[in-house]
């Protein structure tokens, strides 16, 4: 009876424990996640508020209140809010002019954007004290919480536009679901909940165990207990050697235990290994996945343009790579091209891709030169780049009713053209410097010209750089031969001939850059 009243009184001591470390851990965590998260949120939504104000002409947002008339300039900022928007987890991005009493909008990426254009609306509840810490020359670069029953639970970020003379003529604010982010923040406390509550249960059964041991004999126990350290080390099941004789087999029964515990020490620590390697490889996995579905997979990618075939490929080196392209029409008629290749390998290189390519794609979208293009995208690149990564792009915009294009090269490789008819030949001029260096760099911009049965080759430098097993690099005359194996073939035939190429000259050597391709050939048929 005893006996019992004691186990009793040690699982209740236990449960009651467990229930508040759990408790105490997840509300102390939930506090820390909190602060974090909404930091983290708030570093984002600021950084797309910088961005945004930077890009708008305060003298503009004058204008407009006085002529609610919308022009090509308009036009282009909202094009800039929209795609921003919608390539992003915001809600809604949008500009207004703050009053005393109410608020005119300039820009709004909800329904019918030109019906906003001098709309006016009341505040939300707090919106006022809002304003006024934000709407001025050193603004409080805080997100706020509002539950509005216009616009929801949502979180709100404000920022200035400045006139030329520096002072503040609008607001530009950005929404996030609140929702979302509570229910991240209790997911990962629930997570952090239930493993504490699993580690202790488990603590606690172990604990349990170890006090409901039986000595029935200190020679019986010690053969017993060598029999069992050979022949159950993957069970988790503890020797009874509860021995205390205060002699030399209380002495013999520490040192079996002490190598008891030492051995499934090592198990329990390769098997938290094994554990850990599984999780990171899981990760891994749905991060190489969200890369690619970052870059165009189906192609061909505008099939109701016969007039050219295109076909692109990225093999990354490892899980995720730093290698990207895109293909997409900035308008009806000027297609752009896209090749990239991020310094470095691995997850540091996908982030920063993921950065680039989306800079690249939203600053394309606004129109200009490739020149220009590079140029800006190369100062936002350099902000906040303290680990000093770069990239090398190869970016060109074609117009497809000449089929004339430009392109600049910004420390790339050299592009392979073949002509109709012809053999594949590499096209040398002079590169620029890369993207993510140096703000303010200049960027070469040359001219090029495709004729029906013309091929253009682009790639990155995992192709001329594959390595065999005799140390050799693959170069760019094997891939030239590669190319002319067969020089009429579609594009998506041509990067299976490079391929193949690379894999006859690697014999299974190990991959060590990733190997991105895009080929474009102009068939010269009208849609």
């Amino acid at each position: 009876m005893i006996k019992n009243g004691i186990r009793k009184k040690v699982i209740i001591y236990l449960i009651v424990f467990a229930s508040v470390i759990v408790l105490l851990t997840s509300i102390l965590t939930g506090l820390r996640y909190w602060h974090i998260k909404v930091a983290e949120y708030n570093d984002l939504v600021y950084d797309y508020l910088h961005t945004a104000s930077e890009l708008i002409d305060g003298e503009k947002v004058k204008e407009y209140i006085q002529t609610e008339t919308p022009d090509e300039y308009y036009d282009n900022i909202l094009n800039y809010l929209t795609v921003t928007r919608d390539n992003t987890a915001m809600q809604l991005f949008y500009v207004f002019v703050p009053y005393e009493d109410d608020l005119v909008y300039i820009w709004q990426t909800d329904g019918d954007p030109y019906s906003w254009l001098g709309k006016h609306e009341k505040y939300m509840d707090g919106g006022k004290e809002t304003r006024d810490v934000t709407f001025n020359k050193n603004p409080e670069e805080k997100i706020t919480f509002y539950n509005d029953p216009t616009y929801g639970d949502i979180a709100c970020g404000f920022y200035p536009v400045y006139d030329n003379s520096g002072e503040p003529v609008a607001l530009i604010g950005l929404d996030l679901s609140a929702p979302g982010i509570r229910n991240n923040i209790i997911a990962f406390i629930a997570t952090i909940a239930l493993i504490i509550f699993l580690g202790t249960l488990i603590a606690a059964k172990l604990y349990y165990s170890s006090l409901s041991k039986n000595i029935v004999g200190p020679i019986h126990h010690l053969n017993d207990a060598a029999k069992r350290i050979t022949s159950n080390l993957e069970r988790d099941e503890t020797p009874d050697l509860n021995i205390h004789t205060g002699d030399e087999l209380e002495e013999l029964s520490s040192s079996f235990m002490k190598m008891y515990n030492d051995i499934r020490q090592y198990i329990k620590e390769n098997e938290a290994m094994s554990a850990e390697k599984g999780r990171l490889e899981a990760e891994l996995n749905v991060a190489t996945q969200i890369q690619a579905d970052m870059l165009p997979s189906v192609f061909p990618l505008f099939p109701e343009h016969k007039e050219f075939d295109l076909y692109a490929s990225m093999d990354p080196a490892k899980e995720v790579g730093g290698d990207f392209f895109d293909s997409f029409f900035i308008d009806a008629t000027h297609l752009a091209l896209i090749i990239a290749d991020v310094a470095g390998k691995g997850i540091p290189a996908s982030l920063f891709m993921a950065r680039a390519l989306t800079a690249f794609k939203t600053r394309a979208m606004q129109g200009g030169s490739p020149s220009q293009i590079v140029s800006d995208v190369n100062n936002y690149m350099c902000e906040r780049n303290d680990e000093c990564l770069f990239v090398t792009v190869w970016f060109a915009i074609i117009d497809t009713t000449t089929w004339k294009g430009s392109a600049t090269n910004a420390g790339h490789e050299y592009p392979i053209l073949r002509r109709a008819g012809g053999a594949y030949e590499l096209i040398k001029y002079e590169h620029s410097m890369p993207v993510g260096i140096m703000e303010d760099s200049i960027f070469e911009e040359h001219t090029f010209e495709l004729h029906p049965g013309d091929s253009l080759f682009v790639y990155t430098d995992g192709v001329a750089e594959a390595t065999g097993t005799n140390d050799e690099l693959f170069g760019t005359d094997r891939l030239i031969n590669s190319l002319n194996e067969d020089p009429e073939a579609k594009p998506e035939n041509t990067l299976k001939n490079v391929i193949s190429g690379i894999n006859h000259f690697v014999a299974g050597a190990e991959q060590f850059d990733d190997i991105t391709m895009l080929c474009i050939k102009y068939n010269g048929v009208k849609n």
